[in-house]
């Protein structure tokens, strides 16, 4: 009799270890503020000050999204056009030649000479949001740069003031 009641008394005991492991584990959620992303030295404590009631998780999304672009280096994901690629000895010349010979072609693109590890010269054209963007200005790029093909970049800010 003892021995079974001592087997009856540890399935609740062991259950009750095991469901607050459980919740220790879902509250492994760390939270952190946006307003801790940015220290400003305050003057005074009232101005300029503005209180946002939100819950904590969303705060968190919001923090995770800004640092996450803070990697972005002020620029945005979208797609540029990349007309040469060498890694020869010569290659920064030929880019810069390559460059040049596009800038004349179409002096409404913009164009970027950049280097990439480990010996590539790179010449990419356009800021394009979208790969159907990118894809319409392809077109014409390729009737005098055939190698020319899309790629994934991260482009600059487009202009809302140009039409």
């Amino acid at each position: 009799m003892k021995y079974y009641f001592c087997s009856m008394a540890r399935k609740p005991v062991l259950l009750l270890f095991l469901l607050m492991l459980v919740l220790q584990h879902s509250k492994a959620q760390v939270y952190f503020k946006t307003s801790d992303l940015f220290k400003r030295p305050a003057t005074d404590e009232k101005a300029g000050s503005l209180n946002i009631i939100q819950p904590p998780a969303i705060d968190t999304l919001i923090s995770r999204y800004v640092l996450a672009n803070r990697k972005l280096d002020g620029g945005l994901e979208g797609f540029r056009i990349q007309i040469f690629r060498s890694a020869n000895r010569n290659a920064k010349e030929e880019s810069s030649k390559e460059r040049a010979r596009f800038m004349i072609e179409f002096p409404d693109i913009p164009s970027y000479e950049k280097f990439a590890e480990p010996a590539y010269f790179l010449v990419k054209v356009g800021d394009y949001r979208t790969k159907l963007d990118c894809t319409k200005d392809l077109t014409l790029i390729r009737k005098k740069f055939p190698n020319a093909y899309p790629v994934p970049d991260i482009i600059n800010f487009p202009d809302l003031n140009k039409k």
